[in-house]
């Protein structure tokens, strides 16, 4: 009974431990989004920032080293599907970057796209946690309606002089 009580222990330790990376991990994977997202506001000239290029540039920098870190902990920690999951979520938010910091060019709607697979990427992420961890219940799906970027009205396709 001590051993089953012990085992027990282990694999409750190591789901908390399991239960923090994934956690950190999708918050530095949305703060480097909304990073990116603010240089590349700026740099289109949609929303200018208090910082300057070099700044942001600089921010956006840390928090992709920061993701890069919280990624080897998925890649130690992470069950099958949580490990794939996160390479798909990682290479949506890496187009996100490219685009940010112009190493690949696209429209405003490219922009957009990209963004909307970086969301879908975090919900497969989400899902992939929850299995892993044992977690009731889903993060999309039926009972769960699909949700969009949240844009000002004057943001939106076709809103305004930015759409």
């Amino acid at each position: 009974m001590e051993r089953s009580r012990h085992r027990r222990e282990l694999l409750t330790r190591w789901d908390d431990r399991k239960s923090d990376a994934y956690g950190g991990y999708v918050d530095r994977v949305r703060a480097g989004i909304f990073l990116a997202v603010q240089l590349y506001e700026h740099r289109e000239g949609l929303r200018l920032s208090e910082q300057s290029e070099a700044e942001l540039d600089a921010e956006l920098s840390e928090a992709e080293r920061q993701r890069g870190r919280s990624f080897e902990q998925i890649m130690l920690l992470g069950g099958d599907q949580v490990v794939e999951a996160a390479h798909e979520l990682h290479a949506a938010v890496r187009a996100i970057d490219w685009q940010a910091t112009r190493k690949t060019v696209g429209t405003l709607k490219e922009w957009r796209e990209r963004n909307r697979a970086a969301f879908r990427e975090i919900n497969e992420f989400h899902e992939a946690a929850r299995v892993d961890l044992g977690a009731q219940g889903k993060v999309t799906g039926e009972n769960q309606p699909e949700r969009d970027l949240l844009l000002p009205a004057a943001r939106r396709e076709g809103g305004g002089p930015t759409g």
